[in-house]
């Protein structure tokens, strides 16, 4: 394949189409950035070769034209010395030159307009390939997501990880009947502190209830005894 036309055939691809069809997208772009940059490659290969020759045209056609020069004025010396034999070979000497000279100036023409070629081309083809770069960043993004998010969604819908809640809250209810049980060992039983410490929360609240009742000129009901 002419290294213009895989360059036409890889700047006319439609990725987005390519990679609608693949069954491993990011494979597929892999694929397409490879042979891009393989592409790229050539073609800057074929530009150096192609850029060479147009400096080798333009050192000959100059080389050429000096050539032209010298005949036609070697013509005209011989003839003015009378010399028709030297000036009609000087003059053929100068149209062979003008013939190559004509000959490299035609190929020096359609090599410049392949450099131009070449150069909107390569233009192109750089283009498509941060395009494809990109949509790989993209890919890859996207594909590392839903690998994480598969990942948790088959954690959370595991059997293994559902029995194991399970489990995680039989055991605190387990614990939670212990602390319970120890709880219950406590009711009925008061220790001697506590009962002191009742005693004199008592006796305060007394106080304060006489206070209150003299203050506001009250008397303790009958039925409670008078504290001495």
């Amino acid at each position: 394949m002419g290294i213009f036309s895989r360059l036409s055939d890889v700047i006319n691809s439609n990725i987005h189409a390519m990679l609608d069809k693949a069954e491993d997208p990011e494979k597929m772009v892999r694929l397409i950035i490879q042979e891009m940059e393989d592409t790229l490659v050539e073609v800057r290969s074929t530009s150096v070769r192609t850029i060479a020759r147009k400096k080798e045209l333009q050192r000959l056609l100059n080389q050429l034209q000096a050539e032209t020069a010298d005949w036609a004025a070697k013509a005209e010396l011989a003839l003015s010395k009378d010399r028709e034999d030297l000036a009609r070979g000087a003059l053929a000497a100068k149209n062979r030159a003008l013939e190559q000279f004509s000959m490299y100036e035609k190929e020096l023409f359609h090599v410049v307009d392949e450099i131009g070629k070449l150069d909107e081309d390569t233009g192109k083809l750089k283009a498509k390939l941060a395009d494809a770069r990109q949509r790989q960043k993209v890919i890859v993004l996207r594909s590392q997501s839903l690998t994480s998010r598969l990942r948790v969604k088959s954690t959370i819908h595991d059997t293994k990880m559902a029995d194991a809640m399970l489990k995680m809250e039989q055991y605190e209810g387990k614990i939670d009947r212990m602390e319970a049980e120890l709880e219950a060992y406590d009711l009925g039983t008061r220790s001697l502190s506590d009962e002191f410490a009742q005693l004199a929360a008592n006796e305060k609240v007394e106080d304060e209830l006489s206070q209150l009742r003299a203050k506001l000129g009250k008397t303790a009901p009958a039925s409670e005894p008078s504290k001495q």
